[in-house]
Order: structure tokens, then sequence, then C-alpha cells
């Protein structure tokens, strides 16, 4: 009898016992619980209403213009305000190509030291660093070679920056790039032209052109390098009746 009362004062002890630890565990959990709401409430109220990594529509077009327009403090209270740096006009221009285009030097320095890509390109191929080879700014090249930029990428012509650089006379661009980058200076673009072929077929035999085909063959640039019909660098100057631009030419081994 001894052991049966014991036992059943056992099983009648268990279910009190773990209805008690039931209620401790059910207060904990509820005051856990309403010290979790506080909690979220609390980092709620402390947060902004713009989650952290987000982008603000109306600021990305605000910064767009600023980059376009060059006006850097405006470029910087767009960025502040939540504007994507990597945003898209209806061309496929990003803030950066943009600033660079417009050679607005300062404008894409902030860009560039907020992390934009300096080689996304639009909807034409174009990128910050291909436009340089158009624009041939020394300036904007120097804001773009820390952010190091792939000097392969390509334009809508399958060329290189120094390419249209070449094109267009820009010595003193074509000198920077060559002393600071490690550019291909005999790449060969879709029409079958290097930098060398671009500045005699396509330039005027001028000054320019002339100090272009100097650091090129400075730099190392090959004068036997015929575009795609076999016409070499020097047969285009002869036929264009560039005779300064020949002479440099046949002075480097042509």
């Amino acid at each position: 009898m001894v052991h049966t009362r014991r036992t059943r004062r056992r099983r009648t002890l268990v279910p009190a016992v773990l209805f008690a630890a039931g209620l401790t565990l059910l207060a904990a959990c509820g005051s856990a619980a309403g010290d979790g709401r506080e909690a979220s409430t609390a980092s709620a109220a402390a947060s902004p209403s713009r989650s952290a990594g987000s982008t603000d529509s109306k600021a990305s077009a605000d910064l767009l213009l600023a980059a376009e327009e060059g006006r850097p403090d405006a470029v910087r209270e767009a960025i502040a305000g939540g504007a994507d740096i990597e945003a898209r006009d209806d061309r496929g221009r990003t803030p950066l190509l943009l600033a660079a285009t417009g050679d607005h030097d300062v404008a894409a320095r902030i860009l560039v030291e907020a992390g934009a890509d300096p080689d996304a390109q639009d909807d034409q191929d174009d990128s910050a660093w291909l436009v340089t080879g158009v624009t041939g700014s020394v300036k904007m090249a120097r804001v773009l070679i820390p952010a190091e930029p792939d000097y392969t990428l390509e334009n809508r012509y399958g060329g290189t920056s120094l390419i249209p650089a070449g094109e267009h006379g820009h010595a003193d661009y074509v000198r920077e790039v060559l002393k600071s980058t490690d550019m291909d200076v005999d790449h060969v673009n879709d029409l079958g032209w290097t930098a060398l072929l671009e500045a005699v077929i396509l330039g005027d035999g001028g000054k320019d052109h002339q100090e272009v085909v100097e650091l090129l063959l400075d730099g190392g640039a090959d004068p036997s390098l015929a575009d795609g019909e076999g016409v070499t660098p020097l047969q285009h100057a002869e036929d264009k009746g560039q005779d300064e631009i020949a002479a440099l030419l046949r002075a480097a081994g042509a």
C-alpha cells in the first residue's frame, strides 16, 4: 500500500509539475514575444522609410540629369538621396557615361569614387572609357584610369579607344594612353584597321595626325600591318599625298 500511495502521488504530481512548468514557459514566451515586438517596433521607428541598399527612382533620374549637365553638387545630392549609380537613360547610358561624354571630370570623379562602372556600355556599345578616345580628353582618362577600366573593351566597330583617337588626331590622349595603360597598340577593329591605319586613312595628314603616327610608332605599332585588303599604312599615306607621314613610316621600317 505504501508503494501504491507513492506511485499514485507521483502520478498526481507529475502532471501538476508539467502544468506549472508549462505556465512558466508560456509566460516566458509571452514576455520574449513582447520584447521582440517592442524591439521590432523600435527598430522600425529608427529605420528610414527606404531600406538599406534600395534606390530611389526620382533620385536616379536626377543623377542622370546632373551627370549629363556636369553639376557635381547635384550628383552628390542624388547619390546621397539613394540614386542608383548605374541607372540608365532611354539610350542605355549611365551617369558616368553621360559625364564622360560631356567631359565633366569633377562629376565623373564623384561617380568613380562612389563605385561607378567605367565599362558599362550603352545601346551603341559606348562606355565611359571608350568615349574618351572620341573626345580625346586626357583629364577624363586620368579620372577613369584609377577605376581600372577594361582596355580590351570594344566599341560598335570592334575598336578600342586608341583607334578613334588616331582618327581624330588626339595626340595628347594617345600619349597618355600609351604611357599609363597596357592597351594593345596594334588592335585590329572590324574594318581591319589599327590605330595607325585609322590615323592615316581617316586623318588629314596634318601636324596632329603626324604626331599621332609618331607616337604610335614609338609605342611599338607595327608599320607593316596592312588593312583587310592588304594595303599598308605607307601605301595609304602615299596615295593620300601625306608626305610627312610617309616619311615617318619609312623611317620606322615600313
